[in-house]
């Protein structure tokens, strides 16, 4: 079966009138799915003692080489003076450890201590279950297509 043009669902849309807009606008969906995915999950995250923030930036840091804060801000999608502030508190706690980049000293990077690993390993397990059970009524298949998709237009924006 032929695939109808890229974009030709949401011109469809449009033309069809009628509906309210944010029904069938794409960013409206998005922010819906994504507070339908973190409205729950977000009372687990305070009841270990994090902040939003603090999860995204610990769960970022999880398995990965230490990252200058300019990347880390722009992956937890938060601006940089904010996240400057952040991991300074988080390393004051121990929960990341900060230096300098040996390749650019303007620049500091952080990586996530084991205290910080301890901190964050139960709450990655239990988001991920309960991922699992928001997209319970999507197959495997589907899944993977919508996460595939999901970071094709994370790329081209």
């Amino acid at each position: 079966m032929e695939q109808p043009p890229r974009g030709a669902a949401t011109r469809a849309a449009a033309e069809r009138g009628g509906a309210h807009f944010t029904d069938d606008y794409l960013g409206y969906l998005l922010g819906q799915a994504n507070h339908a995915l973190f409205k729950d999950f977000d009372a687990v995250v305070r009841e270990a003692g994090l902040s939003s923030i603090e999860w995204r930036v610990l769960a970022t840091l999880t398995g990965q080489p230490p990252m200058p804060v300019g990347q880390l801000a722009f992956e937890v999608l938060s601006q940089q003076p904010t996240v400057t502030k952040l991991v300074q508190r988080l390393a004051a706690q121990g929960w990341v450890a900060l230096c300098d980049d040996p390749t650019d000293q303007r620049r500091t990077l952080v990586s996530i201590t084991p205290i910080g690993q301890k901190k964050v390993t139960p709450l990655i397990a239990q988001a991920r279950e309960h991922e699992a059970s928001v997209l319970g009524t999507l197959s495997a298949a589907e899944v993977r297509r919508l996460k595939d998709q999901l970071r094709q237009l994370a790329q081209a924006g």
